[in-house]
C-alpha cells in the first residue's frame, strides 16, 4: 500500500530548484502530492491550482496552498494556465500500486495521459516543465510530447547512485 501523499525527495526538490525563478499570472501543480511545488510557486505567480487524483494528498497540500483539485492531471480544468509542472510517476509497472510513482509500461502510460491532458490547459507558448528518469523510456516520452503539439528539450539533468533523473522543458506550440 502507499502513504497518503507523496512526500518531498530529491526528484521533488531538483524540479523545485529548477521552476523557483518561474513567473507570470497562473501555474499548474499536476499531482501535487504534498503540496510543495505548489508552494514555491504561489511566491511568484498570481494564481496557483494544484490537482490530484488522492484526495488524502489534496487535504495535506491544502495545508500549505489554496486552490486544490481532485482530478485526473487537469482533467478537471478549464482554465489556460502560463506554467505546469509535473513530478511524474515514472517508474516502469505492470499495473498501478502506487500512484505517485507507478507509471505504466516504460514508465510511459501515466506520463502520456498527464501530458495530453496539459495541453489542452495551456496557453500558446505555456510552458510544461517535467520530471522523469533514466528508468523510463524517456526519449520516447519526448517525442510522444512532441506529437501532443509541443517542443520538447531535455533542460537538466542530475546523477543519482541509481537513476538519472531528468527535467524537461515543453512549450505549446
Amino acid at each position: 500500500m502507499f502513504d497518503e501523499y507523496y512526500k518531498p525527495a530529491e526528484d521533488t526538490f531538483f524540479l523545485a530548484d529548477y521552476i523557483q525563478n518561474e513567473k507570470g499570472h497562473a501555474a499548474l501543480d499536476i499531482g501535487t502530492g504534498s503540496g510543495f511545488l505548489a508552494k514555491v510557486l504561489s511566491d511568484k505567480f498570481e494564481l496557483v491550482v494544484s490537482t490530484d487524483i488522492s484526495f488524502s494528498a489534496l487535504k495535506k497540500a491544502h495545508t500549505v496552498v489554496k486552490n486544490c483539485i481532485c482530478c485526473n492531471a487537469a482533467d478537471g480544468l478549464n482554465y489556460n494556465f502560463d506554467l505546469a509542472v509535473c513530478n511524474l510517476p515514472y517508474l516502469p509497472s505492470e499495473k498501478i500500486t502506487d500512484p505517485a510513482t507507478d507509471g505504466l509500461q516504460e514508465g510511459l502510460g501515466v506520463a502520456t495521459n498527464i501530458i495530453k491532458s496539459t495541453s489542452n490547459v495551456l496557453k500558446k507558448n505555456g510552458k510544461l516543465v517535467y520530471l522523469t528518469s533514466s528508468l523510463a523510456n524517456y526519449m520516447e516520452l519526448i517525442r510522444r510530447s512532441k506529437s501532443l503539439g509541443f517542443s520538447a528539450k531535455i533542460a537538466a539533468k542530475k546523477k543519482l547512485f541509481f537513476e538519472e533523473l531528468i527535467l524537461v522543458e515543453c512549450i505549446k506550440l
